[in-house]
């Protein structure tokens, strides 16, 4: 009869679909050119609706993906503990979400990895070569999949399959093989797992008979249908491979599986790569717990040294001087330092109060003194100065009162282990070397390590002296000693000195609240690092040299790791500022403190006092480096020397020409040379001042050697020592003559004479220097 057929468009002109009618019913055989219209106006709202719908039913099952996309991810991300349960979980989902009958996982060997989109480098003729890493989609579709003699022409040894997980429908179960280089040769599943992984290609074939040429089983499953997408971590590197097989009810796998899939396999790298990190990392803290076992069991004193230190008599605390702020460990042998720390703790009744084995604290602290290193100034003579300080502070003076037991038990530990396996060099090291230390600890990075340290040998049984604690007495001890270790770090100071100073300031005299009995123990336990700083000053100068040489040393690493230019401080080439430094410390950091402490407690003034007198010292020395005195040729600060009338106390080494040997000098003879070559104290003194820039030091030796050249031959017999000791006494009967010009002789500097006229010269030449 008829017909009318018009396509359908939508609003881009584009056709969507064809729309016909047929046999017109009014009589008439034909569609009038009114009916075309009609059908034609009719079709422009209908392809417009057909739009919409389609447009609705997309958005629609794009929503219902992305919400079982996320369901899934929630359920692939619970499951971050174990690679098989999440392996099986994400075969699960798979196999609901594309209803398949089997769903196969393989995973790649880790030593394997590095290849150039994840799997390894083989041949793939007629695909196109893979493109550069960027921003676009991961996975290459491959139009037509490879021959299968192409799949068996792979060589065994370039199989990357290294584990293989499998689900089937029959029983629900999960198989977890690691197929050998034979089983995974035989098998044409792992064999396109490993293309799929050499080409980072999605392989999906429809009809596995038509592509083999005869049907293919396995495990008696036919094979009728399988999909094949690479597994990406978050670097776009294959982790592995998944793999669907046979679709239910005979279908094929669709455009619209594939997309699904591919989508669901971006989730299952990340999950996959985080649960890998993991176990990775659970296998890193057990290596380091085997680690520290073996540390902490090499960290402990041995069971002899215990016997002998737990067995020998402990002198009182008289005999040691530990009552004393000016207390001095030199003379002390290393046995005789342990039975100084034994002393501490039974003089303040801890092993009674706490019930401590002796035994115990006899092992913990040789465990502690064996793991301080052999540092410069940072080392157990250190911590027991430190812990020294502490007891007397407590003791003499008198703040033990303010302390209860537990917190005086956890401020001595502190002390003692406050340096534990201290390197000799600061924070601020670690940080420019980017150390483990610094990586591990952001903040404090030394401090947090000591404390670390104190735990770990305190974790040993054999070690913990806080084992016989209760519960919530052992949570205090350890926060007390967790923050009086912290409280070493001058950052922690400088944070805190200025609630402490206020406190002082206004008359502060209850310290029994948390906050301020925290603050006030971080307070004493500055006091006590820095307590060297109040020593007498033989102790005190030999502590300054001590810190100096580790501070140098600190400064010669930073030189030749970094390559750059050290603080002063560190500055083995700005030794001669120290003095000068010294009194800065003093000013800003030490006096304020013991200055509060002494105002609060009394009893502790004579650290202030100490602290005090060795400032002038100091601002005598670095007034004398000012005038062009300096140390000179040393690596370190010598023995302060003995005080002339000026009471001065730098020096200047020299080196003069040595005198031939066998020769002994000719006796001084006064016509011939008069007082030639003599030195007398107010020239020098003059000659020094008028020395002027970086010039003083030099000018003031070659000028004196010039004086010693010169009275090489007239110089007088070395003086006994009353003789130096004497004091001498201005003459004026005769001049000095030094030097002629043009034959007439002229004064070039009043000398002053005694009856000891040559001292100066005599002690300059026997023990290279000169008093000033």
């Amino acid at each position: 009869m008829s017909v009318l057929c018009m396509p359908v468009c939508n609003y881009e002109g584009e056709v969507i679909g064809v729309a016909e009618i047929i046999n017109k019913k009014n009589g008439t055989n034909e569609f009038t050119p009114q009916d075309v219209e009609v059908f034609r106006r009719y079709l422009t709202f209908c392809g417009i609706g057909i739009q919409n719908a389609q447009l609705y039913d997309m958005s629609v099952r794009e929503y219902k993906r992305n919400q079982l996309l996320l369901q899934l991810a929630r359920g692939i991300f619970e499951e971050q503990t174990s690679l098989d349960r999440l392996v099986t979980k994400i075969m699960t989902e798979a196999r609901e979400l594309l209803k398949c009958e089997r769903c196969s996982v393989f995973l790649l060997d880790p030593q394997m990895k590095n290849n150039t989109k994840g799997g390894s480098s083989l041949p793939n003729p007629g695909s196109p070569e893979p493109e550069e890493e960027t921003g676009e989609a991961l996975v290459i579709r491959q139009s037509h999949p490879p021959p299968p003699d192409e799949l068996m022409r792979i060589p065994v040894e370039t199989l990357t399959v290294h584990m293989a997980f499998e689900l089937q429908s029959r029983n629900g179960e999960c198989r977890v093989t690691q197929p050998s280089g034979d089983q995974a040769s035989s098998s044409f599943h792992a064999r396109l797992a490993n293309y799929v992984c050499s080409t980072g290609q999605t392989v999906n074939i429809n009809n596995v008979v038509e592509w083999l040429g005869s049907p293919l089983e396995d495990s008696g499953m036919v094979t009728h249908s399988v999909l094949t997408i690479p597994i990406f971590n978050s670097s776009k590197k294959i982790l592995g491979v998944a793999q669907l097989i046979n679709k239910e009810n005979g279908l094929h796998f669709s455009e619209h599986d594939i997309n699904t899939f591919e989508a669901f396999a971006i989730f299952c790298g990340l999950g996959i790569q985080n649960t890998q990190v993991y176990e990775k990392a659970c296998r890193l803290m057990a290596r380091q717990q085997v680690a520290l076992e073996c540390l902490s069991y090499h960290a402990t004193a041995s069971q002899e040294d215990t016997d002998k230190l737990r067995t020998v008599e402990i002198p009182s605390a008289a005999d040691f001087d530990l009552y004393n702020f000016d207390f001095c460990d030199t003379f002390l042998t290393d046995d005789e330092t342990l039975k100084c720390a034994i002393r501490m703790f039974v003089d303040l009744d801890l092993l009674n109060t706490f019930h401590i084995s002796y035994e115990v604290i006899c092992r913990w602290l040789l465990s502690v003194k064996k793991n301080y290193r052999p540092v410069k100034y940072h080392n157990w003579r250190h911590a027991l100065t430190v812990c020294q300080t502490m007891f007397a502070m407590l003791k003499t003076g008198k703040m033990e009162q303010f302390m209860t037991d537990l917190e005086m038990l956890g401020l001595l530990v502190a002390c003692l282990c406050h340096d534990l396996d201290h390197r000799g060099t600061n924070n601020s090291f670690q940080t420019k070397t980017d150390s483990p230390l610094a990586i591990l600890y952001s903040t404090s990075t030394m401090e947090h390590h000591h404390f670390d340290q104190c735990v770990m040998i305190l974790s040993q049984d054999s070690n913990n002296i806080f084992q016989s604690l209760p519960g919530e007495e052992y949570r205090k001890v350890m926060t007390v000693v967790e923050n009086a270790i912290l409280s070493t770090d001058m950052a922690m100071y400088f944070k805190k000195k200025d609630d402490f100073l206020e406190m002082s300031d206004n008359g502060e005299f209850d310290w029994q609240s948390e906050e301020k009995k925290q603050l006030l123990c971080g307070m004493m336990m500055t006091a006590c690092d820095v307590s060297a700083i109040a020593k007498p000053w033989e102790i005190q100068h030999k502590t300054a040299k001590l810190v100096a040489d580790e501070f140098f040393e600190q400064g010669d690493l930073e030189r030749l790791k970094l390559n750059e230019q050290p603080i002063a401080m560190m500055d083995r080439e700005k030794k001669d500022e120290l003095p000068k430094m010294q009194v800065g410390f003093i000013t800003s950091i030490c006096l304020p403190l013991y200055k509060a402490l002494s105002e609060s407690f009394p009893w502790v003034k004579p650290l202030y006092d100490g602290c005090a007198r060795n400032q002038e010292q100091w601002k005598r020395l670095a007034e004398q480096v000012d005038m062009g005195l300096t140390w000179i040729d040393h690596e370190y600060i010598e023995k302060p020397v003995e005080r002339h009338e000026l009471e001065v106390i730098s020096k200047i080494t020299l080196n003069p020409k040595p005198a031939s040997q066998g020769t002994p000098p000719p006796p001084h003879n006064k016509a011939e040379g008069g007082g030639k070559g003599r030195l007398g104290l107010s020239s020098a003194l003059r000659g020094a001042r008028a020395l002027k820039g970086g010039g003083k030091r030099r000018s003031v030796e070659k000028r004196l050697d010039r004086v010693m050249d010169s009275s090489h031959e007239q110089r007088p017999a070395r003086m006994s020592p009353k003789d130096e000791a004497a004091p001498s006494t201005p003459l004026s009967e005769e001049p000095s003559q030094v030097g002629r010009v043009g034959g007439e002789q002229e004064d070039t500097a009043v000398l002053a004479r005694g009856k000891h006229q040559g001292k100066a010269c005599n002690k300059l030449r026997s023990r290279l220097c000169v008093l000033l």
